[in-house]
């Protein structure tokens, strides 16, 4: 593989979306060929239609598979490609078998996305594919992210680097693309439920997931299991919070995380935030 492509971007004010897009679309015919990490989230989903646009069969995307991203996942992926018809393959990643990805300190995502690009980059030269792209946004620089850290031990193309797409603009042109991941949450890894310093386990996965699984069939949409050791705090978006807080729905929460495996059911009554486990991190001194 010749480069390693991550959508990451610098300001572009005054730059419509339409503008950007047209921009991306550009950049990406320049690869040559091209695989996409796709999650099945709005951002990916939203990359991979673009690549297929740009490149067509010269576009390939991939879903990794391993106990931090299980069924949703694959689910996610499955659904979109109805709709970005370019040729598509899952492949199983490993990180778990990490012991420094186990040991879950603040670097985990390092060790994540060290297995992933080596895997990808297996598949590339396998394929004989010239670029990887996945689907980091401008509003992914605003948060604490050592994932992006293995970029820098790989030499990086700038065709997609400048485009500066934000996650409002993605999920504007991908509802106008007729994507149905437009307005799809935001999910992340089921490893970034549990605390810094707490082993990641496929058992504790499992947990999670079932969890999370629980509280979709009660009808919500925007939420985390985050565990502490037998306590699921349970985070919901705002907007949702006044039905979770009625008694016959705490009560349909609490069996529901119980049979997943927990002990004890708190409600975070600060609601859903993305990366609440980051609060726990020591912050940065001001000079």
């Amino acid at each position: 593989m010749t480069a390693f492509v991550p959508i990451r971007v610098a300001e572009n004010s005054g730059i419509s979306p339409e503008q950007k897009e047209t921009s991306l679309l550009a950049r990406l015919s320049e690869a040559g060929s091209l695989i996409v990490a796709l999650s099945g989230g709005a951002d990916s989903a939203y990359l991979a239609w673009a690549a297929q646009r740009a490149l067509g069969e010269r576009a390939l995307s991939v879903t990794a598979l391993s106990p931090s991203f299980l069924g949703a996942r694959s689910r996610r992926s499955r659904s979109i490609h109805s709709r970005v018809p370019n040729p598509s393959r899952i492949i199983e990643t490993h990180e778990v078998e990490n012991p420094a990805y186990r040991a879950n300190a603040a670097d985990r995502c390092f060790y994540c996305k060290d297995e992933l690009f080596s895997v990808l980059d297996a598949v590339a030269q396998e394929r004989g594919f010239t670029a990887t792209a996945y689907g980091v946004n401008a509003d992914d620089t605003l948060d604490f992210r050592p994932g992006h850290a293995p970029l820098k031990n790989i030499a990086c193309s700038r065709r997609l680097l400048d485009v500066g797409l934000r996650k409002s603009e993605i999920r504007q042109l991908s509802r106008r693309a007729g994507l149905p991941t437009w307005d799809r949450p935001a999910s992340a890894c089921l490893a970034s439920r549990v605390p810094y310093g707490t082993e990641v386990t496929a058992e504790r996965l499992t947990m999670i997931e079932r969890g999370e699984a629980a509280l979709r069939e009660l009808g919500f949409r925007q939420f985390r299991v985050r565990l502490h050791d037998q306590l699921a705090r349970v985070e919901i978006a705002p907007e949702e919070m006044e039905r979770a807080f009625s008694k016959e729905t705490c009560a349909a929460i609490s069996q529901a995380l119980k049979r997943a495996g927990f002990t004890y059911v708190a409600l975070d009554l600060e609601g859903y935030r993305q990366g609440s486990l980051n609060e726990a991190l020591p912050q940065p001194k001001r000079t």
